[in-house]
């Protein structure tokens, strides 16, 4: 992955919550960069929370007032508009974009996102933090000396009573799954190795999310590492990721923590972090953009066709609760 040109301007395009997060981030990194918006009363509260003025008027305006796209851009404007600003921004000529998870509110929006960056020979990147937690980090070097992951099990209920169904859009709330779950999801396999060989079950039902409320499934892995995953969104439960060695039992529950149990104890001892840019900035998100826009760690960053084809061989196989045992290459 090629890193971020010298003194190039970098694109901060929204103006939400998560724009401010990476606002601090860029900030703290000594980067120079613009934030476009769309609304005044956003640009107001970003500019109350982080100093910085927001071009308003939306992508279009700025492009044209400016003349040219950026080089590099990152995008974090809310789900539904995920896809469409980041091909707008391929069109209009960027070269390397970081577009928040899960990219797209749907497949088909993937794929506008596929056929603009190819015609622009782009590079694309999806911004799961988790892979750049602290506590990631250090299971990962814990799990290595050990000889290896060799079997993982991870959960993603969602608590339903705390999503606000009365106040989110029903497009986002049908792409619930995609746009949250897949952040546990998509942490545990980065961590165990992708499936090859798995059954998924998915059942249950809630009126706004059509791929069910109950999920489970178990298979093994191209690293050869047996799993299993469960979710209730009718019941009891949380995130978390769980990591077998020969030698311990890595908790990350909660995620941002990371408890270890040595074998032949039942005791799980907190681990020590280096988490320091994770107390001080959103977690994950300091080294996430400097792995983007330096280079730095960047095989942590899934490209754009890594996301896609993660979408459709599991993504779309736990959603849908196939039964049918998967058989892919590793």
């Amino acid at each position: 992955m090629s890193a971020h040109p010298q003194n190039a301007p970098i694109a901060l395009v929204g103006s939400g919550l998560m724009a401010q997060a990476y606002a601090k981030v860029l900030t703290a990194q000594g980067r120079e960069f613009c934030v476009i918006g769309r609304g005044a009363e956003s640009a107001v509260r970003f500019r109350d929370a982080t100093g910085i003025a927001v071009s308003t008027g939306g992508l279009d305006r700025w492009l044209d007032d400016h003349g040219a796209a950026p080089h590099t851009a990152i995008v974090a404007v809310n789900l539904s508009m995920l896809a469409d600003v980041s091909a707008q921004l391929l069109r209009a000529g960027t070269q390397r974009l970081l577009i928040e998870k899960p990219g797209a509110i749907d497949r088909s929006g993937l794929t506008l996102i596929q056929q603009a960056a190819a015609a622009s020979c782009a590079d694309v990147f999806i911004a799961y933090n988790r892979r750049f937690y602290a506590s990631t980090l250090a299971a990962e070097e814990l799990a290595q000396a050990d000889g290896g992951i060799t079997s993982f099990q991870f959960e993603f209920t969602e608590w339903t009573h705390r999503i606000g169904v009365g106040s989110r859009p029903a497009d986002e709330l049908a792409a619930w799954f995609f746009a949250n779950s897949s952040h546990v999801v998509d942490l545990a396999f980065h961590l165990g190795g992708q499936p090859v060989q798995w059954q998924a079950w998915a059942g249950g039902k809630l009126d706004w999310h059509p791929h069910g409320s109950i999920f489970c499934g178990a298979g093994a892995t191209d690293r050869g590492a047996l799993f299993s995953y469960q979710a209730n969104w009718q019941a009891l439960g949380r995130w978390s990721v769980e990591l077998l060695t020969r030698k311990h039992r890595l908790h990350l529950r909660p995620m941002e923590s990371l408890g270890v149990q040595d074998a032949g104890s039942l005791e799980i001892k907190p681990f020590a972090l280096d988490d320091q840019l994770d107390r001080d900035y959103k977690p994950g998100l300091y080294r996430q953009t400097q792995a983007f826009l330096d280079g730095a760690d960047a095989h942590r960053l899934p490209t754009l066709a890594e996301h896609v084809h993660f979408w459709d061989t599991v993504l779309e196989v736990i959603a849908g609760g196939s039964q049918t045992v998967m058989h892919r290459a590793a």
